[in-house]
């Protein structure tokens, strides 16, 4: 199921479940029919239907959202083995605790606010009519060492733009990690329909700023006194780069 298109079902009850677990990012399956009021035949056929369509997972009896995009890949940076994978439920710490530690350095205010997302929905996937998101993540030996994330709305006149943000921890800058994820995210964009990605940054921010203009990217629009950082000012610098 391609990121632009919207969950379908094939009864209410099935969107009540869907919802309800996407909303929460795990459920133990046990419990939903009673939260649904469904009685167990309804919710057994239900939970099957979603499971055979790719929407959710049960693993060990707890339920989550299924949707994970692209292949796992392994590249050889320098004296690391770095895998980019589709993010899962259970990189949740390790990647809210990477966009801190990349935050904590640089001032990165969207990925500040996409870790503040994280913990108040506790939930890494994100997909439903009004607004997705998607995550890959690097991992060297299995821990989270950077990211890239893509916001998606799904309203029409919006559809075809995202926001993708990256980062990689200061211990992993430097081997290319960055530029994998970036390029991947791209890739992954263009490859479901989307013309354009963009990403705002504080003009602070002259390390990333670098970044995206050496990955050609360009400087759409400045934002004058956007922010309020340290008790100053600070102008957003909106970037984007044209599929």
């Amino acid at each position: 199921m391609d990121a632009i298109e919207r969950p379908t079902f094939a009864s209410e009850a099935s969107r009540r479940i869907y919802e309800y677990v996407e909303r929460h990012g795990t459920v133990e399956r046990h419990k939903l029919p009673e939260i649904m009021s469904l009685p167990d035949e309804e919710f057994r056929a239900c939970l099957a239907e979603l499971k055979s369509d790719g929407y959710l997972e049960d693993a060990d009896g707890t339920l989550r959202i299924a949707l994970e995009f692209g292949a796992v890949e392994k590249h050889e940076l320098d004296e690391f083995t770095v895998t980019v994978r589709p993010a899962r439920q259970a990189d949740f710490d390790g990647l809210v605790d990477t966009i801190r530690d990349v935050t904590a350095e640089e001032t990165y205010v969207v990925a500040e606010t996409i870790a503040e997302q994280l913990l108040y929905e506790n939930a890494v996937t994100r997909h439903n009519t009004v607004r997705s998101r998607r995550f890959f993540v690097a991992t060297v030996d299995g821990d989270v060492v950077g990211w890239t994330h893509l916001d998606l709305q799904q309203v029409d006149p919006v559809r075809e733009v995202a926001q993708q943000t990256v980062g990689v921890r200061e211990a992993y800058r430097g081997h290319g990690i960055g530029s994998t994820l970036l390029q991947r995210g791209i890739e992954w964009a263009e490859a479901n329909g989307y013309r354009k990605v963009y990403n705002s940054i504080p003009v602070v921010n002259e390390t990333a700023l670098e970044f995206l203009t050496v990955h050609g990217w360009d400087t759409e629009a400045i934002r004058r006194d956007h922010y309020t950082i340290d008790g100053e000012y600070v102008d957003e610098v909106m970037m984007a780069y044209e599929l």
